[in-house]
């Protein structure tokens, strides 16, 4: 049996969202929108602690149980510890799926032109600087990639407007004006979801 690593733990805790966000912002009675790819991606994770991980550290810690002193025992302690990360990320999880209204940005609409959950919009601030953002879920936010939150303020504040609008952004700053310049509804690709390699 090979020992349970400290590095290991690590990689559970930022699965889990230790130190990170563990519990949904969502309020418990709130819907879950998320693009197909996020849910996917949840769904594949979930599998992977269930049907994987979860089985191979319950193997680890059974396993060290029966090697005497448990106190003293790092594979036991570790492992105890890992098996409840891991199921603090399992029932973050099934929350989060249990909530999902997956929403397709490629399905035709009405009014291409307002913005609703799934559009990538293009939008000026006063001083001239272009931007452009796609909404998405709580849980596929990538803001190197300009995915933002439909719960975040920059979402609120686009929410319901339309291409050519002026709406008012709240900031810490005070409030900006910007400028809807083209709203679109095209496929946004999620990262699958990926095992770190065992270090």
């Amino acid at each position: 049996m090979n020992r349970l690593h400290t590095k290991e733990t690590k990689k559970i805790n930022n699965l889990a969202g230790v130190g990170n966000r563990s519990n949904s912002p969502l309020p418990t009675t709130s819907k879950n929108y998320i693009t197909p790819g996020g849910y996917a991606r949840l769904k594949e994770e979930f599998l992977w602690l269930m049907n994987k991980e979860r089985p191979e550290v319950t193997a680890v810690v059974s396993w060290a149980a029966g090697n005497g002193d448990r106190s003293e025992n790092g594979d036991y302690i570790y492992g105890k510890k890992r098996l409840r990360e891991i199921d603090k990320r399992i029932r973050f999880l099934t929350k989060q799926l249990d909530m999902a209204v997956i929403v397709d940005p490629t399905t035709p609409r009405e009014d291409k032109t307002q913005i609703f959950f799934g559009a990538t919009v293009t939008f000026s601030f006063q001083e001239g600087r272009k931007k452009t953002i796609s909404i998405v879920g709580i849980d596929e936010i990538d803001t190197a990639k300009g995915y933002i939150s439909w719960i975040s303020p920059m979402a609120q504040a686009l929410t319901k407007a339309r291409q050519g609008d002026i709406v008012n952004l709240h900031t810490p700053r005070g409030f900006k004006k910007i400028k809807i310049l083209k709203v679109m509804y095209k496929s946004i690709q999620i990262e699958p979801f990926r095992i770190t390699a065992k270090q």
